[in-house]
């Protein structure tokens, strides 16, 4: 990261020239927020381990610390606690002057990496001829949050939603078409084209078709062994079968489409695994020649076990008994795809949890045949999202949950709770449900984002489209109820002024909107996007304790009130900044 201006970089290179001055690591100088913020502002247990090391007294050592930071200007008051931790609190003008550098940094005091990439996030995932569902969620929503983040941190992002477009499942598809319209041309061998331009087929009409397709193709081995001939017909060009393909695609595109608009996500790229055959016939054949590929039971395969492996690991099919590709071969595919045309420094696989053991096949196997290290490929499996029972969410039949379903049970319900709390009576129709929607998809978004990663989590929506408590609706209030009081501040021709930390709320307010740039570079480091939602709930939490004890317009010390509201404003744009980093955007009003 380049260099930060954080009141934790400020004492920590303060505490660390005071170590320097005593010989030791000024490294040891390294400040953390306080555990007891009641107690102090931040914390150093730095003279822990240099007593270990030079066999001293650690209080002897953290005394001689604080003597030296207390002519500091950044501290207020400084103690040595327990048996060698330094605790500092800060002084008010130090939370003035960091305070002051928020306000006026675009970014809210964020800063860039030193050394920016060349990203691919590759999210969403989706198989053709399927709607999106509940289980697309939390790829969808980690995938943008993350992407967003990167492209703020200063990495050049690519985002490619790689649709699951060239498996069995095609060949599953055409042949039940064929079933069900034998006639049509696209099953002619001998016709070569031109085709229809309109789909034979509606996404509804794949809906019924793909589960009816798949369990005929479970259930019967002749059945089964007629798709893979078809898939692999597919793979190798035939032309009846390739258009009848792209009517899938494209009719499948038009509902993804639809539900990426109403979450506010976007992609770069829509490719599919189908983008990857080009590069297939030239990858098995130069693996078959540096004897990377063996030939086994019929397929070619990699072998990607190490001795060092402590659980077996299965080598990848490159190329099955029956000639066709498996997923596999087309994510090689697809990273040689990627290094020729963007040539990434890095790869983001937001995926399932439970594809982590085909993702480190395919890394290895990467690894192995010098397309790219493994080390430069990550894959970023979560949970799962459950219904309010614990288990995966199902419709009242017991069928999975559509996506687009969900966003209007979520934008219902968040109609209903606005009426509720009297909010958006005074706007048009079109503006409360615009409204509503924003409080929606900030429920949905939240209440993922906010969870853990890897852990699963229980959606209950009612609790999390409520406008109180840790929600995504709670902060819409927090930045709109700013946005009023910047209405009401124009009119009365209050403009923001010096800030003037004086309060205890005042100063919470400033140590929360300090831990921006430290939550940033969490979130970006560990890939966890929930540090970041916290980050912006505490500041949420600390504008309201500081908005119920600090008057700003009845204030009558003008200095006081420009100092407050320079402050209000502050918090404003670095909720929206965080808001929007995690994809919600705020309402105007309530």
């Amino acid at each position: 990261m380049t260099k930060s201006t954080d009141l934790a970089d400020q004492l920590s290179e303060a505490a660390g020239a005071a170590f320097a001055a005593l010989g030791l690591d000024p490294a040891l100088g390294a400040m953390r927020r306080s555990d007891r913020p009641d107690l102090a502002d931040f914390q150093c247990n730095g003279a822990m381990a240099a007593a270990k090391k030079l066999g001293k007294n650690p209080r002897e050592i953290a005394t001689a610390i604080v003597e030296a930071l207390k002519s500091s200007p950044l501290v207020a008051t400084t103690d040595v606690a327990g048996p060698g931790f330094i605790n500092v609190k800060l002084s008010a003008e130090a939370l003035s002057q960091r305070a002051e550098q928020i306000a006026a940094d675009p970014r809210s005091g964020a800063r860039t990496t030193e050394t920016p990439r060349r990203v691919v996030i590759d999210f969403g995932g989706w198989n053709v001829a399927k709607e999106m569902h509940i289980g697309h969620l939390r790829s969808t929503v980690i995938g943008d949050s993350l992407q967003r983040l990167f492209c703020f941190m200063g990495d050049t992002v690519t985002s490619d939603v790689h649709l699951g477009d060239w498996g069995l499942q095609m060949g599953q598809l055409i042949n039940e078409v064929k079933l069900e319209q034998p006639g049509l041309p696209y099953f002619d061998a001998s016709n070569t084209g031109p085709y229809p331009e309109i789909s034979p087929v509606t996404m509804d009409d794949l809906g019924r078709l793909y589960p009816q397709a798949s369990a005929k193709s479970k259930a019967d081995e002749a059945r089964r062994d007629e798709d893979r001939k078809a898939t692999q017909e597919l793979q190798s060009g035939r032309p009846g079968y390739r258009a009848l393909w792209r009517h899938f695609c494209d009719v499948t595109r038009v509902g993804l489409e639809r539900e990426c608009a109403s979450l506010g996500v976007r992609f770069n790229l829509w490719k599919g695994e189908s983008d990857a055959e080009p590069f297939v016939p030239a990858l098995v054949e130069d693996l078959k020649a540096r004897s990377i590929a063996e030939f086994d039971a019929g397929a070619w395969i990699v072998r990607v076990a190490r001795e060092t492996d402590k659980k077996e690991m299965p080598p990848i099919i490159l190329v099955n008994r029956d000639g066709a590709i498996g997923y596999h071969t087309s994510d090689l595919g697809t990273i040689i795809d990627r290094k020729q045309s963007i040539d990434p420094q890095l790869v983001l696989y937001v995926v399932d949890q439970r594809q982590a053991l085909h993702f480190e096949q395919v890394f290895r196997a990467s690894d192995r045949a010098g397309l790219m290290p493994e080390k430069d490929l990550e894959h970023l499996g979560f949970g799962t999202v459950n219904g309010p029972d614990g288990k995966p969410f199902k419709t009242r039949d017991g069928g999975i949950l559509k996506l687009h379903e969900f966003i209007a049970q979520a934008d219902a319900t968040a109609t209903a709770r606005m009426k509720e709390a009297e909010l958006g009576g005074d706007v048009s129709e079109a503006e409360q449900r615009d409204i509503a929607h924003k409080v929606a998809v900030a429920a949905i978004k939240f209440s993922d984002l906010s969870n853990g990663r890897l852990t699963n989590y229980i959606f209950d929506l009612d609790r999390f489209v409520s406008f109180e408590g840790k929600t995504g609706p709670y902060l819409l209030y927090a930045a709109v109820r700013i946005k009023s009081l910047a209405r009401r501040a124009e009119a009365a021709g209050v403009k923001p002024g010096p800030i003037n930390v004086e309060l205890d709320a005042e100063r919470a307010l400033v140590l929360a909107l300090d831990g921006f740039n430290e939550a940033l570079r969490g979130t970006y480091d560990k890939r966890m996007p929930h540090i970041l939602c916290d980050h912006i709930y505490t500041v949420a939490q600390a504008f309201s304790s500081f908005y119920a004890v600090a008057q700003i317009m009845a204030e009558t010390d003008l200095a006081k009130r420009a100092s407050r509201f320079a402050l209000a404003i502050a918090t404003l744009k670095q909720l929206e900044l965080g808001l929007g980093l995690i994809g919600i955007d705020t309402p105007e009003r309530m």
